[in-house]
């Protein structure tokens, strides 16, 4: 006899996505998680385009780059946002981009336990 399965569905979830120059995603993301972040994905990519120096400021710009994603409650969202654009210097020419993606469902494992919680909390 088999174990039936379920799917826990998160809906009130947020995908922040960061690109940033190699080598800044560990304190990004250090950030997150002190804003509020369960943990983060993180791939190594390879930008191109005919932007080869920003703009007037001839600021060089690496081609090498880090894209980082983290999924948060809706809740927390702009928090971790914040933090996370803080800590990536991102208010400098050239440092990265970063954006938020509301989703529309996510399921992953959550512990009977915490589902029991948050079923309680919300009655």
């Amino acid at each position: 006899m088999s174990k039936q399965r379920e799917i826990t569905v998160l809906t009130d979830v947020t995908l922040i996505t960061c690109i940033v120059q190699r080598g800044i995603a560990d304190t990004i993301i250090k950030a997150a998680t002190e804003a509020g972040a369960q943990g983060a994905t993180v791939y190594f990519a390879r930008g191109t385009g005919v932007r080869e120096r920003l703009g007037l400021l001839g600021v060089a710009v690496e081609v090498e780059k880090e894209v980082i994603n983290i999924v948060v409650s809706t809740d927390d969202a702009d928090r971790v946002f914040e933090a996370m654009y803080l800590a990536g210097k991102l208010d400098t020419p050239g440092m990265g981009f970063m954006y938020m993606t509301p989703l529309e469902k996510a399921a992953t494992y959550i512990p009977a336990a915490l589902i029991e919680k948050l079923t309680r909390a919300h009655k």
